[in-house]
């Protein structure tokens, strides 16, 4: 069989994942889209993206990437391989990022890349409270 490439179900960035061990599902912590702080630079302790893929088949490599809001590379993420045996199969890669110094307020993009292929970009915010 040929190479599907897969959907890329959800993304999500949140402060904590969980896997509850008898049923399997994911639990989300902390769902967020903005990141409040009262200085800069401010040092954001651990936050996660958690992506689903689905509907594929065959072997990919994922990478996930933020980006500062001069849309240079900030952090980037290893790179996982994603397995699909089957169209009908899943796979979800939580990524963990920690520490991570946010010199600047205003919008930085999280980017999900499928075989060095940006698939998805999505902004959050971070601003400085005075």
């Amino acid at each position: 069989m040929e190479k599907i490439i897969p959907n890329l179900q959800f993304s999500v960035l949140c402060d904590d994942v969980v896997q509850d061990r008898a049923s399997g599902k994911f639990v989300f912590y902390g769902l967020f889209d903005n990141i409040k702080c009262s200085k800069l630079p401010a040092v954001h302790p651990r936050l996660y993206i958690v992506n689903r893929w689905c509907n594929g088949f065959g072997e990919f490599k994922q990478r996930t990437r933020i980006i500062n809001p001069a849309k240079e590379k900030l952090i980037e993420d290893r790179e996982v391989e994603v397995r699909l045996k089957d169209t009908k199969s899943k796979h979800t890669v939580i990524s963990q990022f920690t520490n991570i110094a946010f010199k600047e307020q205003g919008f930085y993009w999280a980017e999900i890349y499928l075989d060095d292929k940006l698939l998805l970009s999505y902004p959050f915010n971070v601003d400085k409270i005075k």
